[in-house]
């Protein structure tokens, strides 16, 4: 049981450590004949690198991408296109500083899955945590890359809409403004409050925890299925499989439980070609499947674990000390979460189209009198 990989028709495996040579990932489900290139990847990887701002780690990496398969080129065709067998991204790491991390080689780390490692495998990366990483996310936002290129008629964008206590305000909502500020955040007040609020956070050495949002459009009504194939389900998994990650809404999400039944059902009106929903309430999925309205999905990032403030912790020998974790760390890893939310939200909708047309033999749902959706 390897745990490593992530999906059923379209699906993907990561492999590398934080500090290691090299991390990557092989991308299996990818139909034939679609136009790929690296550039369409580094585009995504360019938005989650390291060392952007200061409000991120000042770990320098390229995060350049090199593809090693599942590609060709001739004279026939127009750039590289897909030959449907397995693609493999690969991804350096070229700014490792493992001494960073020698005094807490025998301590584990509160917050981090030092102890759970260990105990688990009875071994563990003490050098930035292995694959519990976020490094390791750089190969899941280049396996997005390519899902993205699966659903080409659905469009997914996430903004930060908290930070700490601060959250954005929906009037000032302007998806166009989301990559015109560190914080990708699609509401520009919201972004310089931030800025303040987090320059205090680290030059106190501490983090602060975020939320990121999560809006898929485009996607048709029939993707996903009862029980136990729920869109909503594997998009919860999805992100819940993301580093730091604590917690997950679709829709309305937990505010659900304070509607009466009047507020929280979306009505529905006729309208052509099919009817309309008044509201979206459900985040664009009812009993699993999506229902044509954009999916609305949320996720909590935990405040960063690695801080300069003294933490009480034992050793590997059982021994009580205290721990101080140097290095370059994110004050707020919710920064970065932005496009890996939309990576993995790509993924798992690439991987509901090719099962629902595997069942269905189409592409979207059955629409009223017509089968050509």
């Amino acid at each position: 049981m390897s745990d490593n990989s992530f999906g059923h028709l379209f699906r993907f495996t990561t492999w590398g450590e934080s500090h290691g040579p090299a991390l990557g990932v092989v991308v299996d489900g990818v139909p034939p004949d679609l136009p790929i290139s690296a550039e369409m990847i580094q585009r995504d990887l360019d938005r989650r690198k390291p060392g952007q701002s200061r409000y991120t780690t000042q770990r320098r990496e390229a995060d350049e991408v090199k593809i090693l398969s599942g590609v060709f080129e001739d004279e026939r065709t127009d750039g590289l296109r897909t030959t449907g067998t397995p693609i493999s991204l690969l991804i350096e790491n070229t700014d490792q500083r493992s001494k960073d991390y020698s005094e807490i080689r025998d301590k584990f780390r509160p917050g981090h899955a030092d102890y759970t490692y260990f105990q688990k495998y009875g071994i563990r990366d003490y050098r930035g945590g292995g694959r519990s990483s976020a490094r390791e996310t750089a190969a899941r936002v280049a396996a997005g890359a390519v899902a993205k290129l699966v659903i080409p008629n659905v469009t997914i964008r996430a903004s930060l809409v908290q930070i700490g206590p601060h959250k954005i305000d929906y009037a000032n909502f302007d998806w166009d403004q989301v990559d015109q500020n560190p914080f990708f955040c699609a509401d520009p007040r919201a972004a310089e409050t931030w800025a303040t609020y987090l320059d205090g956070i680290r030059k106190a050495g501490s983090s602060a925890g975020a939320i990121v949002e999560v809006v898929a459009e485009g996607v048709p009504a029939g993707w996903g299925a009862p029980i136990y194939g729920k869109l909503s389900a594997d998009i919860a998994s999805a992100f819940m499989s993301i580093n730091a990650v604590k917690g997950v809404e679709i829709g309305e999400g937990m505010h659900a439980a304070e509607l009466t039944g009047e507020e929280n059902a979306d009505q529905m009106r006729s309208d052509r070609p099919l009817p309309k929903f008044l509201s979206n309430k459900a985040g664009g999925i009812l009993g699993g499947i999506s229902n044509g309205d954009p999916i609305v999905a949320r996720f909590a990032v935990k405040p960063t674990s690695s801080i300069l403030t003294p933490r009480q912790t034992v050793t590997t020998e059982n021994e009580d000390s205290d721990i101080i974790t140097k290095g370059r760390h994110d004050p707020c890893v919710g920064i970065r979460a932005v496009p890996i939310g939309e990576a993995m939200m790509a993924c798992v909708l690439a991987d509901h189209m090719l099962r629902h047309r595997g069942q269905t033999g189409r592409e979207g749902g059955i629409g009223f009198g017509r089968n050509d959706l």
